[in-house]
C-alpha cells in the first residue's frame, strides 16, 4: 500500500470495500477489532476507582478521586469524572466493560520489556520470536481459507508497523500523529531575547529560555521513550473519526497506540494531567463509536496498557511503575455495564509485592476467550494465536 496516496485520498474519501468473507450463509459483516495500546502504563486506579476501598484513600491522600466525584458503576467501583461525557454513556448503554487486575505475569516493570511481551503474545519463559506478533497471527488464522476475491484488511495507525502486527501476513500502516507546537518556539524565543539585548534583564531572559528548552528536551525525551512515538491522547481524539471511516469501510483488524501515560510527577486526581488525557482519550473513543454508525454493532475495541502504577502515590504526587492494570472492552455488541473477571478486595494485604495491583486476569487467557466469542475460533486456532495459553471466557460479548 502506498502510504502517501492513502493519506491523500483514503482518509478523506470513501474507500473501495474489500472485506474478509463471512461464513457461508451468514449475512452479517465480519467483526471489527481495534486494539488501543496506552503506552507508558496508565494509572488504572484513577480511571476505574475502587470507591469501596478505604485503603485507596489512605494510600493516595493527594491524588485519590473522592467517592462523591467518581461516577458510580457498582458497589465497589466508580469511574473517573473525566469520562462523564464519553465512556460513561457507553457504560450506561451496556457497551463498555472493564477488566481490573489484568495484565501479564512479566514483573520487570520495564516499559519496553513488558510492551514487547504483550505485543508478541508468546508463551512465558520461552525464547521470543520478534518476527511474530499476536495480531498478525490472528490475521493469519482469520484469513486462512478465505476466497481469493476477499481479503482480511489489517492496518496499524502508527508511524511503523508495530511488533504486535509483524509477521508472515502483510500489514499496512499509516501514521496519524501530528506533533504539537510549543507555545513559544525557538525562533520566537530568540526574538524575545533580542528585545532585551543590552538591558540588565537580557541575561535572565535568555537564560530562562535556555533552561526551559533544556528541561523540555529532557522531559520530552523520557516521555517519548516510554511512548515509543505513539500519538498523544489529544491527537487520537482529533483522528478518531478518520480511523473509524477506514475501519467501517475497509479495515477489520486495527491497532493504534496512544502515549503520554507515564505519570511519575503531579498526576492529579479528579482533575490534572491524567484526567485531561483520559478525557481526551474518552472523547476520541466516543467519536470513533459514533462514526462507526451501524457497524458499531460488529465492532470491539480493547484498550490495554503494559502495566499499572504503584497503588500508593509517591513523594511527587505521582505514581511509579507497577504491575496489574484495568483493561477496557467497548463495542455495540459487548455485554457491558459490568466489571468482569476475577477480582479481589482492594487492601494492603492483597497487593502484589505490597505495592501494586496483582494480575488475576492474564491477558492471553482473557483475549483468547474474547477471540473465541468474537470469531468462533476453536482450540487449535487459538493455540496459533496464543501458543500455550488457556483461553478464559469472561462473557464479554
Amino acid at each position: 500500500m502506498d502510504r502517501r496516496s492513502l493519506l491523500q485520498f483514503g482518509l478523506g474519501a470513501a474507500l473501495p470495500t474489500r472485506l474478509w468473507a463471512a461464513p457461508p450463509g451468514a449475512s452479517a459483516p465480519p467483526p471489527r477489532l481495534l486494539v488501543v495500546f496506552l503506552r507508558g502504563a496508565y494509572d488504572a486506579a484513577n480511571l476505574l476507582v475502587p470507591t469501596s476501598s478505604s485503603f485507596y484513600y489512605e494510600a493516595r491522600p493527594n491524588i485519590a478521586i473522592a467517592r462523591t466525584a467518581a461516577l458510580p458503576l457498582d458497589a465497589d467501583w466508580g469511574l473517573a469524572p473525566a469520562m462523564a461525557d464519553s465512556l460513561h454513556p457507553l457504560w450506561a448503554n451496556g457497551q463498555a466493560a472493564f477488566v481490573p487486575f489484568a495484565g501479564t505475569h512479566d514483573t520487570s516493570r520495564s516499559h519496553f520489556e513488558t510492551q514487547d511481551h504483550i505485543e508478541l503474545g508468546q508463551a512465558d519463559g520461552g525464547a521470543r520470536d520478534f518476527r511474530s506478533g499476536f495480531m498478525n497471527r490472528l490475521a493469519g488464522v482469520l484469513g486462512a481459507g478465505a476466497p481469493a476475491s476477499s481479503r482480511l484488511e489489517a492496518m496499524a495507525f502508527t508511524d511503523q508497523v508495530p511488533l504486535i502486527l509483524r509477521g508472515d501476513r502483510p500489514v499496512a500502516n499509516q501514521a496519524l500523529r501530528e506533533l504539537g507546537k510549543p507555545a513559544i518556539n525557538a525562533s520566537q524565543a530568540q526574538v524575545i531575547a533580542g528585545m532585551y539585548a543590552g538591558t540588565r534583564l537580557h541575561g535572565a531572559v535568555s537564560g530562562g529560555f535556555e533552561v526551559r528548552e533544556e528541561v523540555s528536551r529532557e522531559m520530552a525525551g523520557e516521555m517519548e521513550a516510554a511512548s515509543r512515538g505513539a500519538i498523544a491522547a489529544k491527537g487520537f481524539a482529533l483522528e478518531a473519526r478518520r480511523v473509524a471511516r477506514l475501519m467501517r469501510e475497509r479495515v477489520t483488524l486495527g491497532f493504534i497506540d496512544v502515549g503520554g501515560w507515564d505519570t511519575h510527577v503531579a498526576e492529579g486526581g479528579a482533575t490534572g494531567q491524567l484526567a485531561t488525557r483520559l478525557g481526551e482519550l474518552g472523547r476520541g473513543l466516543a467519536l470513533f463509536a459514533d462514526e462507526m454508525g451501524p457497524q458499531w454493532r460488529n465492532t470491539v475495541v480493547v484498550v490495554v496498557s503494559e502495566f499499572g502504577r504503584t497503588f500508593r502515590e509517591n513523594g511527587n504526587r505521582g505514581t511509579d511503575h507497577g504491575h496489574g492494570s484495568a483493561w477496557w472492552v467497548l463495542g455495540g455488541g459487548v455485554k457491558g455495564g459490568r466489571v468482569a473477571g476475577e477480582q479481589v478486595e482492594v487492601k494492603a494485604a492483597t497487593l502484589h509485592q505490597m505495592r501494586d495491583y496483582p494480575v488475576l486476569n492474564e491477558y492471553r487467557a482473557t483475549l483468547g476467550g474474547l477471540f473465541r466469542r468474537l470469531y468462533g475460533l476453536n482450540d487449535a486456532q487459538l493455540a496459533q494465536v496464543f501458543p500455550g495459553a488457556s483461553p478464559r471466557d469472561l462473557g464479554l460479548i
